[in-house]
């Protein structure tokens, strides 16, 4: 396949005013996970071309071309938070695209028009608009187990995330596991309850439970070569109802990350060792449940080297060293298909999932470009023209 970089490229720099203009209405007008049909209709209207399909219940999919297909993917979700940006568009509701899914939208958004009006039927492109990124269940894991990936012929799945952990205008391309698999457990420690007064009458599970979560958070870790690396964190603590009364039982909740999916076992036996014997120490009971969340999300070598002489050739920035313990159910994609998910970094002061996150601007171009490379290196694996 031909490909005219200049002509792409020149029609991609066309459609950058109408995708800003679209990024501030998604985000004005943001959607949480299962409740994004307004958003996806907004996308599909703006691309304006192609066939769509209702996937995951509330995503849309769309072939533009014919053929084997690179589909690039674009989450739809926002997040229960109230925004603190103050710009004009700013939403004003109790919900808020503070992971820069609104970019990404708006990106993908520029890149299949681009795409679809220099290349027309030959085009071999697919855009993905998935719901439920942000809360399970996954909408990836939807999509996946749908079949309709394989349906229309999937030759890789591409998709760039905003970083602020990462510098201003570079992209990461970096092969193999890029980010962590997360699984949720609960701990539940159950003793006596009684008068505070009377500590010597009860089996106090507060106390069980406090030891457990620094227990659980300062041994998991040493449980695996720090090479590799986990996470093990507590997210909330649930015990009492009154500052005079030990109660039966106390709950606590957190998220364990690996980046190895050997490591998985051996680390949650680990964990319900330390739930239970901690518990017995106080002569209490524990139990830890787990509920499974997403691999570990690893990018096809071939496809980032090829993208990433892509993006040289179009004079961007890049690297292949980031990682991070971040959890993103686009992993779903690469057990079934070559999969590329790149980092456009946008510096700042505020991270992601904070209420104060707004990437400028100026960034949709550089998703939109880390997407085209990765189209073109799926299609075009022997280097630019």
């Amino acid at each position: 396949m031909s490909v005219d970089l200049r002509r792409l490229r020149a029609a991609l720099a066309e459609e950058l005013p109408a995708a800003t203009r679209l990024r501030h209405a998604i985000h004005a007008d943001p959607h949480i996970s299962g409740q994004e049909n307004p958003t996806a209709e907004l996308v599909a209207d703006a691309i304006g071309v192609g066939d769509w399909v209702t996937v995951a219940d509330t995503g849309r999919l769309t072939r533009l071309g014919e053929g084997p297909c690179v589909v690039l993917r674009a989450e739809l979700d926002a997040l229960p938070l109230t925004e603190q940006t103050g710009v004009a568009w700013a939403a004003t509701g109790i919900a808020m695209h503070a992971c820069g899914h609104d970019v990404h939208l708006a990106a993908v958004t520029a890149v299949a028009r681009a795409i679809h009006a220099v290349s027309g039927p030959t085009a071999n492109v697919a855009v993905l608009l998935q719901p439920r990124e942000e809360r399970a269940p996954s909408g990836a894991q939807d999509v996946v187990a749908s079949g309709i990936l394989h349906r229309i012929g999937t030759r890789a799945v591409v998709a760039a995330h905003v970083q602020p952990q990462v510098a201003a205008g570079t992209i990461t391309v970096t092969p193999g596991v890029v980010n962590a698999s997360t699984d949720e457990f609960q701990v539940t420690i159950t003793g006596s309850g009684g008068h505070v007064g009377y500590p010597h009458t009860v089996h106090d599970p507060i106390a069980a439970l406090c030891q457990t979560a620094l227990n659980l958070q300062a041994l998991v870790p040493r449980s695996v070569d720090p090479i590799h690396g986990a996470v093990c964190m507590i997210g909330c603590i649930h015990a009492g109802t009154a500052n005079n009364v030990i109660p039966d039982r106390a709950s606590a909740a957190g998220s364990l990350r690996l980046m190895r999916p050997d490591d998985r076992e051996p680390t949650l036996e680990r964990m319900r060792q330390i739930v239970q014997h901690t518990a017995t120490a106080h002569e209490c009971t524990g139990q830890l449940t787990v509920t499974e969340g997403e691999p570990v999300l690893a990018n096809d070598p071939t496809l980032a080297s090829a993208t990433t002489s892509w993006l040289t050739t179009m004079g961007h920035t890049t690297t292949d060293n980031f990682r991070s313990f971040g959890a993103d159910d686009f992993s779903y994609y690469g057990h079934q298909h070559p999969a590329l998910m790149m980092f456009v970094g946008t510096g700042g002061d505020h991270g992601l999932h904070d209420t104060r996150f707004l990437p400028d601007d100026r960034t949709i171009a550089t998703v939109a470009e880390a997407l085209l490379a990765g189209y073109l290196a799926a299609t075009n694996p022997v280097g630019a023209q």
